[in-house]
């Protein structure tokens, strides 16, 4: 089918959907080509549309090549023109190393010798093979297929490729994470030391990743108010935007409130140095494993006091949507990993029904005297 409406999960495991033009067409030279293409409306007339025109494409492509013929470059040589021409203007400083990482350790690589019209789906289906073979996780071979995709995508725009091999994305297991319970959570600020006691403090009642922590400023801190707004993250020692480049307002605890009030001003950045300098990722791992020795607690991260916060407020009976925007998730299925937390949700629910039936049922003792049920909780004689 050329034109259909297609769902699928993307490397973070939300749903996705959309009407997408898969078209083939064999043109005068006898070769068969692709083009596979999102609608720009999303509705079946504007899918049928595109159909046409790019059908129109396919059977015009061979005058043009006849002139123009298309040369596919190595991977290898085209990686440093995609992060310098279209990765270092258009991402994030973090997103450009990480794509650079991405490349030198993994995919140049696998295929560095290839030019980027000879990887296709055996290609493909071989690299992931590798990968897992090696034990590395499934979501991190969709990241590196993310940005191959891009690369393949990027080179299409730039005309430097025809078509580009449909990916198929690797399906990663049910989310884990691990956080503390009240008890514990309680346990671990009871042992935190000096002035890692408000960083500690702060990680567990406002849920901030540890670049956000790390990039915190006084200015962005309203003690006043009782509110902190997240602006910045710090990410291989970039200071950059948050995730998902969204700013939030992150309501304060009485807790965390009081915490950073005690907490010494050196500079404008919250958690500082003794110089008043920020800190490193690395300063942060040995203090809080101390803390979580202190307190006789198993060793976690700092993103497990993220999802301590998240889980906490859930157990609390907090609405998903809110912890979502806390958060800074992007999609509430990113949140809705915590939805099981919830107290008695599926008991509450159904016990719904008995409040029904209540109402309109009337309920005989052993004895003999009829009872009507109000609201489900209270009993009275009918």
């Amino acid at each position: 089918m050329t034109v259909r409406r297609r769902k699928w999960t993307d490397p973070t495991g939300a749903p996705r959907e959309a009407w997408i033009v898969d078209v083939n067409a064999v043109g005068k030279d006898g070769q068969l080509r692709r083009i596979q293409r999102v609608a720009p409306i999303q509705n079946k007339r504007a899918a049928e549309k595109l159909e046409h025109e790019l059908r129109e494409e396919l059977l015009n492509a061979d005058e043009r090549k006849a002139t123009t013929a298309i040369e596919s470059p190595m991977l290898a040589d085209f990686a440093k023109e995609f992060i310098d021409t279209y990765a270092t203007p258009n991402n994030k400083p973090s997103e450009v190393e990480s794509k650079r990482m991405i490349l030198r350790v993994h995919l140049i690589p696998a295929f560095g010798n290839l030019r980027l019209d000879q990887i296709g789906v055996a290609e493909l289906d071989a690299y992931k093979a590798q990968k897992l073979a090696a034990k590395v996780a499934h979501k991190t071979i969709n990241n590196h297929l993310t940005v191959l995709r891009k690369m393949l995508t990027v080179a299409i725009e730039w005309e430097r490729l025809t078509a580009a091999p449909p990916i198929k994305w690797l399906r990663p297991p049910p989310p884990e994470f691990d956080f503390l319970t009240f008890d514990e959570s309680n346990r671990l600020l009871a042992a935190a030391q000096g002035e890692w006691r408000a960083m500690i403090t702060v990680a567990v009642r406002t849920g901030l990743r540890l670049g956000e922590l790390l990039g915190l400023s006084w200015t962005d801190v309203d003690l006043e108010a009782g509110r902190l707004f997240v602006r910045r993250a710090v990410a291989r020692g970039i200071v950059g935007t948050p995730k998902n480049g969204r700013s939030r307002e992150v309501a304060l605890s009485q807790q965390a409130a009081a915490a950073l009030a005690a907490h010494p001003r050196r500079s404008l950045i919250v958690f500082s140095d003794l110089e008043g300098k920020m800190l490193t990722k690395g300063a942060t791992k040995a203090p809080l494993a101390n803390a979580l020795k202190r307190a006789g607690l198993r060793h976690i991260g700092w993103h497990a006091l993220r999802h301590t916060f998240a889980s906490q407020l859930v157990m609390r009976g907090a609405p998903v949507k809110a912890v979502q925007e806390l958060l800074g998730h992007s999609t509430i299925e990113m949140t809705m990993r915590y939805s099981h937390l919830s107290p008695d949700a599926r008991r509450d629910a159904v016990s719904l029904l008995d409040v029904k039936e209540a109402l309109t049922m009337p309920w005989k003792t052993a004895n003999g005297t009829v009872l009507q049920i109000a609201l489900g909780r209270s009993l009275r004689a009918a």
